[in-house]
């Protein structure tokens, strides 16, 4: 079984370093969008660069790939050998290896972006009604205040809680422990961000309603 967990850790990658930012940028809009705003190849450049037709397919392409690479565990998750616990081990190492082919894409010069819709759509793959009521905080946080980098760090912080709270998945040491470093790992690579909003510099994004006139 090692070697086709290998195989599709490998896979996952792969997933994972489809550029859809870059691609997207350069021929739709002929720029790399990792030397604009930012410099981040990801969903919330695009939408403040190039606008919400530029950034809402990004987005479905990266959840998407983060949740396909996931499913692919169900290739050996009826093996009689198999148990429930070493399934989500091996979803926790697919979730790994498509962010980290995110992050180090193959197929864009290892200059990728942070991860944060990647790894919505992956470990919506381990835990979906976790991710799904992380997903409301975060609406409710961008709603409120603006920030999809607020919103994205308060949603990660929530994670591990609703995964310790849910019967269906507090049972899973590997699983729980893998919530907490999300939560980190969302807080490190949004460490700039934060910085920006301690500053006051943060830009912020007006998705349902219109951007503030400045007097």
């Amino acid at each position: 079984m090692i070697y086709s967990v290998i195989v599709l850790a490998i896979v996952a990658y792969l997933l994972g370093s489809i550029p859809s930012a870059v691609w997207i940028g350069k021929h739709f809009y002929g720029i790399d969008i990792r030397e604009h705003g930012s410099r981040n190849a990801g969903t919330t450049n695009m939408l403040r660069v190039l606008g919400r037709r530029a950034a809402l397919p990004v987005f479905v392409i990266d959840f998407l790939k983060g949740f396909v690479a996931v499913t692919l565990s169900n290739l050996v998750e009826y093996l009689p050998e198999v148990t429930m616990n070493e399934i989500y081990n091996i979803k926790i190492l697919l979730v790994v290896a498509v962010v980290l082919g995110h992050i180090f894409p193959l197929f864009a010069g290892f200059k990728g972006g942070k991860g944060v819709a990647t790894l919505a759509g992956a470990v919506m793959g381990v835990a979906p009604t976790s991710v799904l009521l992380s997903l409301a905080v975060w609406v409710v946080v961008l709603m409120a205040w603006h920030y999809v980098s607020l919103a994205s760090i308060i949603a990660g912080l929530c994670f591990p809680i609703f995964i310790i709270v849910s019967p269906r998945t507090n049972y899973s040491i590997s699983l729980i422990v893998f919530s907490f470093v999300v939560a980190v790992l969302l807080v490190i690579t949004h460490r700039k961000n934060i910085g920006r909003l301690r500053a006051g510099t943060e830009s912020k994004i007006y998705i349902w309603v219109r951007r503030p006139k400045r007097s």
